[in-house]
């Protein structure tokens, strides 16, 4: 059995909270996919995300958020990040490098890659949205934070996004 990783949803909520991270986390019945909980997500505000945790030919890790209706080319889109072929990371791998399983993959989930193994990839539009919406870490929760917060956190976190534009790259 592995290790748990440093932060749970609990220390990630404490972390936010001594840094004076304003944010809103609603808890509600396990989402597993985008397609699961959209009444739910229609009654919070702001941007829905859909994370896919990725491992390209040459071993690489990435994160991809995006929008939840974004389409996502994964064989169009290791030209646009510079990556090797993708595909899907295991669970093992995907729980010792963010801490979190499947139906739980989260941007935030970036506080538990401490060796800097998984590039962030975001879709321009969560970028520029006005609130965006994350699991906290586990699928049973959602948390809200403006943008100007959201920012704050990839810089505390260090973590410094390519920026895509998925919608462009559907056409």
């Amino acid at each position: 059995m592995t290790a748990s990783p440093p932060f749970d949803r609990d220390r990630l909520l404490a972390w936010m909270a001594e840094r004076e991270i304003a944010h809103t986390t609603h808890d509600h019945p396990a989402v597993f996919r985008v397609e699961e909980g959209l009444e739910m997500k229609a009654a919070l505000p702001g941007a829905h995300t859909k994370n896919l945790f990725l491992k390209d030919k040459k071993g690489r890790l990435w994160l991809i958020s995006a929008q939840q209706d974004t389409i996502i080319d994964l064989k169009r889109a290791p030209a646009v990040i510079g990556s090797d072929r993708l595909s899907f990371g295991n669970e093992a791998l995907m729980w010792e490098t963010l801490g979190v399983r499947p139906g739980s993959v989260t941007a935030l989930g970036l506080i538990n890659d401490l060796e800097r193994r998984v590039t962030f990839v975001l879709d321009r539009r969560l970028w520029e949205a006005d609130i965006v919406n994350f699991h906290p870490l586990t699928n049973t929760a959602t948390t809200a934070l403006d943008q100007a917060t959201f920012r704050r956190v990839t810089a505390l976190l260090e973590r410094e996004p390519i920026l895509v534009d998925f919608a462009t790259m559907a056409e």
